[in-house]
C-alpha cells in the first residue's frame, strides 16, 4: 500500500533513512562513485526535510520511498529508492505513477546520474524526457528530466 509518510517521526526518518542508504549503496555503485552524495544524508537531516515522502510498504517493511516538493504546478522529485531485496518487482514504477496522480502539476523534474539508466528508462516510460546534462562537483555525469503536461488536462 503507497502511503504518505510521516518523515517527521523519529522512527519512520529511520526507515527512510535505511532504504536510502541500501538504495544508494547500489547506485553509487553503478554510477562508480566512491563518494556518493545522497549516502551522506542522515535521519536527523530526512526527519527535519521540508520535502514530503510516499512510501509502498510490502507486508511491514518499507519496501520503496518518493521525496517530493510541490510548489505551484511543479513537482520536484527530490529521490526514488527502492530496497534492494524488492528490485524489479515495479515498485519504483508504481510510486511515481501515484506521486503523478496524487498531486496537482503541470511540470515535473527529476534529476539523476547519466550512468543511472534503470532510472532514466523508468522516467521516459512515464512521459519525462531529458532536458539538460552537466558534471556535478563530485565528477558525476547528471541529467535532468521534464515532463510537461500539454493541453488542457486536469490534475
Amino acid at each position: 500500500m503507497i502511503e504518505l509518510l510521516d518523515h517527521h517521526s523519529e522512527s519512520v526518518a529511520n526507515e527512510i533513512y535505511e532504504v536510502f542508504q541500501l538504495s544508494y549503496e547500489v547506485e553509487a555503485v553503478l554510477v562508480g562513485s566512491e563518494d556518493f552524495p545522497p549516502l551522506r544524508r542522515s535521519a536527523s537531516h530526512i526527519r527535519s526535510s521540508s520535502s514530503q515522502f510516499l512510501g509502498e510498504r510490502v507486508e511491514a517493511d518499507l519496501a520503496s520511498v518518493i521525496e517530493f516538493s510541490h510548489s505551484g504546478d511543479i513537482l520536484s522529485i527530490d529521490s526514488l529508492v527502492v530496497h534492494p531485496e524488492y528490485f524489479r518487482r515495479g515498485l519504483a514504477s508504481q510510486l511515481l505513477k501515484s506521486l503523478l496522480a496524487r498531486v496537482c502539476w503541470r511540470t515535473a523534474d527529476v534529476e539523476t546520474a547519466v550512468a543511472n539508466a534503470p532510472a532514466i528508462d523508468l522516467y521516459e516510460k512515464s512521459g519525462f524526457s531529458k532536458s539538460k546534462q552537466w558534471k556535478a562537483a563530485e565528477g558525476i555525469e547528471k541529467v535532468q528530466l521534464i515532463y510537461r503536461k500539454t493541453g488542457l488536462d486536469d490534475c
